[in-house]
């Protein structure tokens, strides 16, 4: 485990001398949380310092109990946001909660540790929520009942695509869904259990097909097929954490479509290659900053048992964006 830029000391898990929040990502120290997370808890009257712990894409399971085990033995250590780790995460530690949320229980991945006022060690998955609230700030409200040829394409199928899953079958969006969802991802097993999960949960309206496209420029066939005005969504980490782009240059964007960058810092690829297209084919492109804001106040809520809605998000939406 390696500290965050601008942290030069050794990264042992060290006792927390003051409130301390968490980040467990891959390269936390390139996340602009770093100089939002201070400006948000002065603005919220709380005292509180943010710390990054960065691991290895699918790491060892004892150093994720390692992780999760020191926050929940640290008094002052309050929690943490969990990204890129959520599914590996889970498994290899979800034995050490003392309570787990619907959706994690249902998804097996975890995006919030927070400890209850007695102590106890909770676990959410906020990736449903808050991956819904970023999409409808850019979907409008009957768009699916309005284009009802238009699909969802997802490359990738860690635990942003299973929360945007998720969120498109809920019944109560019965009549405003889309036509399809196509997901893609390069390996099977995540593939295999994308689908056992939305299995439990198809409303029986929406066609779900499971790609599994391990080959440069299969991810291009599957986005051939695709509607115009469908939603082609980036959730691989591609870009981010990882270079490159789940797409080739000769990738074709549909019409009209929206396309989501859920990344918003890294060289953004496969952002730009819709970018490129964005005349031609009159492409509504957005990046994953709304999903940062969301994601991260949602947890925190958790962890400094505050509400963190309305005027309150909105007036951490606008520090965030000054930053």
């Amino acid at each position: 485990m390696q500290k965050t830029e601008g942290d030069k000391r050794d990264m042992a898990l060290e006792k927390a001398t003051r409130p301390t929040m968490y980040f467990i990502g891959v390269t936390t120290g390139k996340s602009s949380i770093m100089r939002v997370f201070p400006k948000w808890v002065e603005a919220l009257g709380i005292d509180a310092v943010m710390r990054g712990i960065d691991l290895p894409i699918h790491a060892a399971p004892e150093r994720y109990r390692e992780v999760v085990a020191f926050i929940k033995n640290d008094p002052l250590s309050l929690g943490a946001l969990v990204t890129t780790h959520k599914i590996d995460l889970y498994h290899a530690a979800g034995d050490l909660f003392e309570y787990l949320d619907p959706y994690a229980l249902q998804f097996g991945e975890l995006s919030s540790i927070s400890k209850g006022k007695d102590g106890s060690l909770l676990g959410h998955a906020k990736d449903p929520i808050t991956c819904g609230m970023a999409m409808e700030e850019f979907v409008p409200k009957e768009y699916w009942r309005n284009n009802p040829e238009a699909g969802v394409m997802i490359m990738g199928a860690g635990g942003s695509a299973i929360s945007m899953c998720a969120y498109y079958l809920n019944r109560r969006f019965s009549g405003n869904q889309p036509s399809r969802i196509a997901v893609c991802n390069r390996s099977e097993p995540r593939l295999a259990e994308l689908k056992r999960i939305c299995g439990k949960m198809d409303s029986g309206a929406v066609r779900m097909e499971y790609h599994l496209t391990p080959e440069t420029g299969q991810n291009d066939g599957v986005l051939h097929t695709m509607p115009a005005g469908s939603l082609i969504i980036n959730a691989t980490g591609l870009g981010k954490d990882r270079p490159g782009s789940p797409l080739t240059d000769g990738a074709v964007f549909p019409e009209n479509a929206m396309v989501w960058e859920i990344n918003y810092r890294g060289e953004l690829n496969f952002m730009h290659q819709a970018e490129r297209q964005k005349d031609a084919r009159n492409l509504n492109i957005q990046n994953g900053w709304m999903y940062f804001v969301y994601g991260w106040t949602q947890v925190m809520a958790e962890v400094f048992h505050r509400e963190i809605l309305g005027e309150t998000l909105h007036r951490l939406s606008d520090i965030a964006a000054a930053l």
